[in-house]
Order: C-alpha cells, then structure tokens, then sequence
C-alpha cells in the first residue's frame, strides 16, 4: 500500500474519531499514523492493542451518571 493510500485511511479514520465512533487499524504503518495524528490533535482516545490490530476507542470529555 502506498503511503499516499495510508494518509488517506488515517483522515478518514481520524474523521470517525473526531465524530466519536471507534477505529481499527492493523497495519503497523498505519498505527503509527494514526498515534502520532492523535497525539498532534491532542484527541483524547484510549488505544486497544489486540493480537490482531489496534483499536483506537475516543474518550468523552463529561461523563454522565
């Protein structure tokens, strides 16, 4: 997969992220663009490593009771 590919998977599973819902990524590429896109954003998200990919799982900011 080219990394032009790549960068487009990220913006979009940032996209979902953003919107609050879950993201999957397996490629070791692709983890690594996604951690540091989080870390510049400064997203709060909770990341699942699993034996098969990554699970990048957004944090509410309030949480109700």
């Amino acid at each position: 997969m080219s990394p032009i590919d790549l960068r487009r998977i990220r913006d979009e599973k940032m996209n979902q992220l953003r919107k609050g819902q879950n993201a999957y990524a397996e490629s070791e590429e692709l983890v690594r663009l996604m951690k540091r896109a989080i870390e510049k954003e400064k997203l709060p998200v909770q990341c699942d490593a699993t034996s098969s990919g990554y699970w990048f799982i957004p944090l509410s900011s309030s949480k109700t009771s």
